[in-house]
């Protein structure tokens, strides 16, 4: 194995992971020449289903409270940092690449120690608490936006996403996603997604706007994910006073057929917006609390001053409910978004920063 790449806990920091290497496979570098390393999160069985190699680690992130747990975590980050560099010199890795979160800290210290380049990859415009420490480690830092603070030497490329999405054409595909979804052609389609752990927030929003709906029909298309799937499906299913078409879906493998279904979309601001952007889907972002303070809102407020996304707070969904109304049946207002999201998209991130690694690996 010659690359390495280490990213866990969600898909945000996972898709974009993939998406290198998949770039990184299109420039010629084998499959078998590629290891993840990550801990036992999304990432264990997002990336085998992708068919690339995963070095598991025994890791946990720090709790940001004052927890007793904290006090063992030099410890566990020290074992897995030695279980990285092993690996690292046994599988003549010659360069690595980290996507933020909790296993970035091992892994950079290990590439450090193991005398390899050593890169990281931001997907917010607040980064997260690892790649602000280990920026300072790395040969550069690539980053989604411009301007990303916190981070040194930073390198501005986009948030990589796979090919799906660099070469999206939603006229292409719309028809066919909207037949998968059982959805008709004409009528307003609205997407909701929470990441690739469902969110409860956004779920309970939905549950609520359907309840509460009294305006002309439309579609909705729900990814509330795989812990949340069977109760919303219920609810959808009875709880549906307005018979609007409600498609529930636990976990969705065909993202770039979801964006090319719907006409707007409620999610979250992590690693989505990249894919917000690719697609050019105007959004309603409503940013999670959890993780660094604040890196989904700087996120979500560079969309909505570039006029590609409405910003609502979690505590003021019920607000958004208006705000969804207002935009879903706004045709031109819908079409101008579009094209102020495609414009801050970077879809040739990915194949940007395989070059990068390429270049670095000699």
């Amino acid at each position: 194995m010659t690359y390495a790449i280490a990213a866990a806990g969600t898909g945000g920091h996972v898709f974009p992971a993939l998406a290198v290497a998949e770039a990184l496979e299109a420039s010629g570098v084998a499959r078998t020449d590629i290891v993840f390393f990550g801990g036992a999160r999304f990432e264990r069985t997002a990336v085998p289903a992708a068919g690339y190699s995963l070095v598991e680690l025994d890791l946990r992130g720090l709790r940001r409270s004052l927890d007793l747990a904290n006090l063992g975590l030099p410890a566990v980050v020290a074992r897995a940092a030695r279980t990285v560099r092993d690996e690292l010199v046994a599988r003549d890795v010659r360069v690595l690449l980290a996507t933020g979160g909790y296993v970035t800290v091992p892994a950079g210290w290990a590439a450090r120690r193991a005398g390899i380049p050593f890169f990281v990859q931001e997907q917010n415009a607040h980064p997260g608490l690892a790649n602000r420490l280990m920026s300072r480690l790395a040969e550069a830092a690539f980053t989604s936006f411009e301007g990303t603070d916190g981070i040194v030497r930073p390198r501005f490329v986009g948030n990589p996403v796979r090919a799906p999405f660099a070469s999206f054409d939603r006229s292409a595909l719309r028809a066919k996603a909207r037949r998968r979804y059982g959805l008709e052609d004409g009528v307003p389609t609205l997407g909701v997604v929470g990441g690739s752990l469902g969110a409860g927030a956004l779920n309970d929003f939905v549950a609520e706007l359907v309840r509460e709906w009294s305006g002309e029909r439309f579609q909705l298309v729900h990814l509330a994910g795989r812990a949340h799937a069977d109760r919303i499906g219920q609810m959808a299913s009875s709880a549906n006073p307005r018979g609007l078409t409600w498609t529930v879906v636990p976990f969705e493998e065909d993202m770039a057929g979801f964006f090319a279904a719907i006409d707007l979309v409620v999610a979250r601001a992590g690693g989505m917006v990249a894919e917000i952007t690719a697609t050019g889907t105007p959004a309603v972002l409503v940013p999670g609390s959890f993780g660094s303070a604040g890196h989904q809102d700087a996120s979500a407020r560079h969309l909505q001053e570039a006029g590609a996304a409405v910003v609502c707070a979690e505590g003021e969904l019920t607000r958004s409910h208006g705000v969804v109304a207002d935009l879903l049946f706004d045709a031109d207002r819908l079409a101008g978004m579009s094209g102020k999201a495609r414009s801050v998209g970077r879809p040739t991130a990915a194949r940007d920063i395989a070059r990068e690694l390429i270049d670095a690996h000699g």
